[in-house]
């Protein structure tokens, strides 16, 4: 059933989904603002971005699946959402944040420290990769369980 073919009530207006997606987008312009403060116009920082705005696609991806809420479509979506997010975000911060303040030397001790931002997106994708595919495993078995329970609740077989 297309969203457009959904009765009115499980049709998410725009103005909910924005109100649902909102959240996500101004923690990420937060987060990409304080990459651009650390980083400056100097290393990487339009790079470093992007696991910001791939967090930003996949929240998108699961309100549109759920047509407006998180759970709409399961929890295979969210979970895995959150499972990208999780690593991608607190390596990338945590990373910056280092640089920042200098811990254990990454900026006083390295000869060319602006090169730690180099290659960290790929670095938090394929984290973020990993994070996304056992959310959306623990979201299947999630699912699964409560489909089971549902259905020894309403007095039917297991499925």
């Amino acid at each position: 059933m297309s969203p457009a073919a959904a009765p009115p009530e499980r049709r998410a207006s725009a103005g909910l989904f924005a109100i649902r997606l909102s959240p996500v987008v101004f923690l990420a312009l937060a987060a990409i603002a304080y990459v651009f403060h650390v980083e400056g116009a100097d290393a990487y920082p339009w790079r470093n971005t992007l696991p910001f705005l791939l967090i930003v696609l996949l929240c998108w991806a699961a309100l549109r699946a759920g047509r407006g809420r998180w759970t709409g479509a399961g929890w295979r979506w969210p979970l895995a959402a959150a499972g990208f997010a999780i690593p991608t975000a607190g390596l990338t911060l945590y990373m910056h944040y280092g640089f920042a303040t200098d811990l254990d030397g990454m900026y006083s001790n390295s000869v060319y420290p602006d090169e730690l931002f180099r290659f960290l997106p790929l670095y938090t994708l394929v984290a973020g990769v990993t994070g996304f595919a056992i959310g959306w495993i623990i979201g299947r078995s999630v699912d699964e369980t409560d489909a089971r329970m549902r259905a020894r609740r309403n007095g039917r077989p297991s499925v």
